[in-house]
Order: C-alpha cells, then sequence, then structure tokens
C-alpha cells in the first residue's frame, strides 16, 4: 500500500494551512489500526486537505492513495474514505455559472474538474464494495456510484439488484436514495426511477424503505406522490413506533478493546475532533430511537414537497400527537424550518408546539420554547403553554454563558414578543441581577404600556452603571428599554450617560443615549443645552444624532436643518441615510431640501435612494417622484420590502391598477417567505416576513396612517 507516496513532492504543494508535507502522514493514519488516529487523520483531511470542499493540488495527489484505502478489506472505517471520495469528487461543475467565475478562480475550477474526472475514472470499484462485509462500506458505496460513475443506466440496475438481497435496513435505505440522486442527475431516467420507488412505496415492503421511497419520489418526481400522502406516511410513522427502540450504543471502542479505564486514559487522550465531535451528536441523537433515520427521511420529504404547505402542515400536526417523543422533537424542529421559510396557516401546529413545552423529556421542551421564540405573534396559540412554561420554571428565565453575558431564556423572550404582560415578572427579576441580560431591553420593547412598571428599574440600575470600558455593555439594554418606554423622566439619568461616555464604544453608547432622549420628547428638556452643543460638532455622526433628538425634544428646524443638510453630503452612505431619515421626520419645515434629496434619487447606494425617497414625500408631500424609486428597489433588494411597503401604507399611493397594488398584490399571492434563504435564516426573519404582509394589506385597503408631516 502507499507504493510511490514517497516520491511525491508534497512539500511543494499547499493546503488550506499550508505546507502539504504532513499529508502523508494522514494518509498513513487513515490505515491505522488505532481509532483515534484514524479519526484524527480523517479530521485532517477534511479540515486541510479538503477544507470546505475546497480541491488544491495535494487533494488531488491524494486520490490514487484514496482509492488503495477503500479496496483494502483490512482498512477499518473505509466507508468515511468513501464519503471523502465522494465529496473531492462529486463537484457538478455543470451547476456554476461560468460567467461568474473570474481568473483568480480558474486555477480551482480546473482542479475540481480534474478531481471529478480522475475519482469518476476510479468509481467502478464501488460496484463491488456494494457486497462489502463491512456494514459502512455498504452504506456509502450506493451514493458514490450515483454521484460519481458515468453511467447511471447500469448503476441504477445494479442499485435495484442489489435492494433485493441486502440484509440491513439502513444499507436498503442508501439503496433508494441513491436511485434519487441518479434521477436528479440524469433527467433522462427520472420517469423509470420514479416508477419503480412507487412500486416500493406501496409494496408489502417494511415501513422504513417505504418512506424511503416516498421521500426520493419527494425529491425527484414529487408529481408522482400519492394524492393521500399525509395519510399514508402517517401511517408508516405509527408502524415505526411499534418497533422495538434501538439497544444502548454499547461500550466505547476502547473498552471493548481492553484499553485502560478511563481515568487512565485521561492522561494520553486523544485531541479533539471536529470529526469525533459529530460523529458523538450524531450517536447521542440516535440513541433510544427506533429508527433513527426516520428525521433525514422525513426531512428529505418535506424539502420536496417545497411548497404544498398545506399537506406539510398537516404532516407536522399528526406527527406532534405521536406518543414517541422522538417523532415530536423531529417535528418541532421541522416545523421551524416550514413556518421560517414559507407562508400558512400554523395556528394548530403552533398551538401543539407549545404543548411539548410541558413534555418532561428536556430536549422536546427546550426545541419547543426555541421555535416559539422566533415566532413573535405568529405564537399566540401557544401563549397560555408559554406563561406556564415561564411560571413554573423562574430557574430559566436567565440563561448564563461561559463567554459572553448572559441573556433571556426562550419561554421568556417569546411571551415577551407576543407583548403577553406575564413576562414581566421574569423582566422585572432580570433587572435585579448583578449583570442585566444583553436582550432585556428588545423584549420590554414588545411589551409596551405592560412594562411601565419597569422604568424605575431601568432609571435605578443606569444610574448605576460604571462610566468605564465596560459601559456600553452594561447601559446599552436600560438605554434600550428606556428608549421603547419613553420613560422621559430618566432624561437625567441618560443625560449623565451622555456626558461621560469612554473613548472606548463612546460613538455607540452616545448615540443610543441620543436615541433615548429622543424618543422622551420634550420630557428630555433639561437635555437641550447639550443637544445644542453637539450639533455645533457639524460633520459628525453624534452632530446628526443630536439634530434629531432636539428637534424631537425642541421642534426647533431652524438650528437642526443646517446640520441635517450638512449630514446629507457626510462621506459615508449611513450617515447620509440618518441624515435624510431626520429630514423627513421634520415634513414640510424641511422642504427646502426636496432639491438634494432628489438629487440622492440616483446614487448608487440603493438603501440611501429608498430613504431619499420617502423622505422626499415626507418634506413635499409628492408622491409621483418617490414611487418609481421604491418600487425599484422593491424589484432589486428583497430586503428592502418591509420598509417601502411601510411608506407606501402611510402614502396611500396603492390605488387600483396602479404599479404598487400590482406589486404588492404579487406579495401577498406568494406562498414564499420573502426574506427565505437557503441554508440560513435571521433571528427575525418570520417576524419581518409578517410584518411585510400586514403593511402591503394595509397599503391595499387605503389605511394611509398618518401622511407627511405637516
Amino acid at each position: 500500500m502507499f507504493s510511490g507516496i514517497d516520491e511525491v513532492d508534497w512539500a511543494s504543494m499547499e493546503h488550506a494551512y499550508g505546507p502539504a508535507d504532513d499529508v502523508p502522514g494522514l494518509l498513513r493514519g487513515l490505515a491505522s489500526a488505532d481509532p483515534a488516529e484514524r479519526e484524527g487523520a480523517l479530521d485532517g483531511m477534511y479540515g486541510a486537505v479538503h477544507h470546505q470542499g475546497d480541491v488544491y493540488a495535494c487533494t488531488l495527489a491524494c486520490i490514487p492513495f484514496l482509492f488503495e484505502l477503500v479496496v483494502d478489506p483490512a482498512v477499518q472505517d473505509r466507508g468515511s474514505i468513501v464519503e471523502l471520495l465522494t465529496s473531492i469528487g462529486g463537484i457538478d461543475l455543470d451547476e456554476d455559472d461560468e460567467d461568474e467565475i473570474d481568473e483568480e478562480e480558474i486555477e480551482g475550477a480546473a482542479n475540481y474538474a480534474m478531481a471529478a474526472a480522475a475519482v469518476t475514472a476510479g468509481a467502478g470499484v464501488f460496484f463491488a464494495l456494494l457486497a462489502d462485509d463491512d456494514q459502512g462500506v455498504r452504506v456509502s458505496a450506493p451514493l458514490a456510484l450515483a454521484t460519481l460513475h458515468g453511467h447511471p443506466a447500469r448503476v441504477l440496475a445494479v442499485l435495484r439488484e442489489r435492494l433485493a438481497v441486502e440484509p440491513d435496513e439502513e444499507v436498503r435505505l442508501a439503496l433508494v436514495e441513491a436511485a434519487g440522486r441518479v434521477a436528479l442527475r440524469h433527467r433522462p431516467l427520472t420517469d423509470q426511477i420514479a416508477d419503480w420507488l412507487s412500486r416500493l412505496a406501496v409494496e408489502a415492503r417494511p415501513p422504513g424503505l417505504r418512506l424511503a421511497a416516498l421521500a426520493q419520489l419527494a425529491r425527484c418526481a414529487p408529481q408522482a406522490l400519492p394524492g393521500d400522502v399525509v395519510r399514508v406516511v402517517a401511517g408508516l410513522l405509527r408502524q415505526l413506533r411499534s418497533e422495538p427502540a434501538a439497544a444502548d450504543p454499547g461500550p466505547r471502542p476502547a473498552e471493548a478493546l481492553g484499553e485502560p479505564e478511563p481515568a487512565a486514559v485521561e492522561e494520553r487522550a486523544a485531541p479533539v475532533t471536529l470529526v469525533g465531535q459529530l460523529r458523538s451528536l450524531s450517536a447521542e441523537e440516535s440513541a433510544g430511537r427506533a429508527a433513527p433515520w426516520t428525521a433525514d427521511l422525513l426531512r428529505t420529504l418535506h424539502v420536496g414537497l417545497d411548497d404544498r404547505v398545506a399537506e406539510r402542515t398537516a404532516l407536522l400536526t399528526d406527527q406532534l400527537c405521536s406518543p414517541d417523543r422522538w417523532q415530536r422533537i423531529d417535528a418541532v424542529r421541522m416545523s421551524s424550518g416550514l413556518i421560517r421559510a414559507w407562508r400558512g396557516s400554523y395556528g394548530e401546529l403552533v398551538r401543539l408546539v407549545g404543548e411539548q413545552l410541558a413534555a418532561d423529556e428536556p430536549r422536546l421542551a427546550e426545541a419547543a420554547s426555541h421555535v416559539l421564540e422566533e415566532l413573535f405573534g405568529l405564537a399566540a396559540p401557544a401563549a397560555d403553554a408559554l406563561a406556564a412554561r415561564v411560571a413554573a420554571d423562574p430557574g430559566a428565565w436567565v440563561k448564563e454563558w461561559a463567554s459572553g453575558p448572559p441573556g433571556l431564556g426562550s419561554a421568556v423572550k417569546a411571551l415577551s414578543r407576543l407583548g403577553d404582560p406575564r413576562a414581566v415578572p421574569a423582566l422585572a427579576a432580570a433587572l435585579e441581577r448583578p449583570e442585566v441580560p444583553h436582550d432585556v431591553g428588545f423584549a420590554i420593547g414588545y411589551l409596551g404600556a405592560a412594562a411601565r412598571p419597569l422604568a424605575g428599574a431601568l432609571r435605578r440600575r443606569l444610574a448605576e452603571v460604571g462610566l468605564d470600558e465596560g459601559a456600553y455593555d452594561r447601559a446599552s439594554p436600560l438605554l434600550a428599554g428606556l428608549t421603547a418606554l419613553r420613560a422621559g423622566e430618566a432624561a437625567p439619568e441618560v443625560l449623565r450617560v451622555l456626558r461621560g461616555a469612554p473613548e472606548y464604544r463612546g460613538e455607540w453608547l452616545r448615540t443610543a443615549a441620543l436615541r433615548a432622549l429622543g424618543a422622551f420628547g420634550p420630557a428630555a428638556h433639561c437635555a437641550v443645552p447639550e443637544l445644542r452643543a453637539l450639533i455645533r460638532r457639524p460633520g459628525t455622526a453624534a452632530a446628526t444624532e443630536a439634530a434629531e433628538a432636539l428637534w424631537a425634544v425642541d421642534g426647533d428646524a431652524g438650528a437642526v436643518l443646517p446640520v441635517l443638510i450638512e449630514g446629507l453630503q457626510a462621506d459615508h452612505a449611513h450617515e447620509r441615510r440618518s441624515a435624510a431619515s431626520a429630514l423627513g421626520r421634520l415634513g414640510a419645515q424641511a422642504a427646502v431640501t426636496a432639491p438634494r434629496l432628489r438629487a440622492l434619487l440616483r446614487h448608487e447606494e440603493l438603501w440611501l435612494r429608498v430613504d431619499a425617497a420617502i423622505a422626499l414625500w415626507e418634506v413635499s408631500g409628492r408622491a409621483e417622484e418617490s414611487v418609481p424609486v421604491l418600487l425599484a428597489a422593491w424589484e432589486t433588494n428583497r430586503h428592502v420590502r418591509v420598509r417601502v411597503a411601510e411608506c407606501l401604507a402611510r402614502m396611500g399611493a396603492a390605488g387600483a391598477g396602479s404599479d404598487a397594488a400590482r406589486v404588492l398584490h404579487a406579495e401577498l399571492a406568494s406562498v414564499r417567505r420573502h426574506n427565505a434563504m437557503d441554508g440560513g435564516y435571521g433571528s427575525h426573519d418570520t417576524y419581518e416576513d409578517e410584518k411585510l404582509l400586514a403593511l402591503c394589506r394595509r397599503a391595499l385597503m387605503g389605511n394611509s396612517g398618518k401622511g407627511p408631516t405637516t
């Protein structure tokens, strides 16, 4: 084995972390009899040689040696090496937009192409591995063939043949998944594969195999799914629940090999690896489950069902009623993904998620509280369950972290975001802690008048904040709460912070203080001299913030206009945006700035164009110049839509047949949330999308709210 490995000039190559002269050691480590050494070598291959899917020259040089390893039955954990080869050779360059590859990426693209060619050329060895004695190899080989082999019809035939004789359930599922992959990569075979999968789904087969067939049908040919797919899947889940749970995973490898007890091993413990952590998490998640692969199959099914929201909701609703806590855990987690990405009617689903808060299984209750935390107003059907959870567990009101400030617990945040006054006792307790949770001010903001009794505690804690380098972290949650409550009686304490802000993060702290004073309005009249002094420092962000606060407190347009006009000429777009927004709040008293705002409608920065268009309408009262700019931005950047819709609702510019009405109707007709992302999400995504929908409806109903300030 490894013939010629020392003849490769590894030192002349590089991987993600420098010279590749350590690669021969990693390859030899993959063949080690020591499980810890194999794990470390695999971690190094993914971490450096194939870092985040990259292919380097050293990655290419590894391919022949990796093939040697997978065909040697003496090598353990070969399934992991098959997966590594599949990843290295499985980049489909046909999916890339060649126009987007710049000169610096040409070499990388060439490496991907060479890797695909090299691994595909050797992919024939995976046929023999379908019958390997190692179950892990048999699990990995089908997907390798489906991904890499150049003759998909032959691959499909072999997969079907193997399914008829394969005794292991997990391997059978892998064979079905591989058939789905073939259908996705080779569309001429899709109808044939869909027909086979459809028959598997209805034949007298084990429920796991039938569920796998349905999941792959949803993935590659959703139109072929049975019309009663929810009923069928629910029935299969009931059958799976009747199967015995998985046994205890058994002893650790060291114990099985008769190695020393943990206390003796501890001195020479192997370093923690990402691969090892992932394996541990997977083992922990699977322990005690009757069918640990069910969650993956259901996720695949949901991805395939895509915008069939009603069916997906019905399926999860049924799952949440299961007596199997694992099926409920999976349903809670998948409910989060569904609601976050798709619009629908979720009242009953949310109520059932709320019921899980009372579960004895801590992971289930915790998962439910995290889901509800992200739902804001949509969590209303679970309000009573949340309140009960909060009242029953004061110890979970605040979460402590190994690093960073404490934060509110999920259930407290979810209840606060509903505006439910039953969250107030938890927030009051949080304000009495030595270190106030960083997010308490935002929670208060959702409660409105119900949180007014907390103003005194906020004021007292702000007065206690030392104005040193840690002032911003300690003061910002308190300032946020006082701002939300418009607690003008706290103006003296806020003014103290404004005057004494330290150099470190001082600009951020001053901005937070100025916004609080602006929210207080005339009640902060004691701050007028300080605000007038700050606006005499033109060209600074603080001057713009101070001018806006001074207008809110004193209403002196003559004093603030010159500062805001100068802010429109700032070097940074975000400072110009602040000035434009502030001018809009002056309304007709800033009409003289209309030409300057009009000039910004052509600025290259989209958000500045939007803010200028809104401000232009607010100072001039004329919508005809602003609306085309706002609608163009709407189409260009989906993240601007909430701000645009809010303006359109106030304008009343969405009359029947107008361009604005057309855009708003199209948004309301979309099932996909406007800010849904594949592979990522923000904690406020659902909240922002629901806000957008409400604004679109209000704009179309002609409820303009308030017009431009006069």
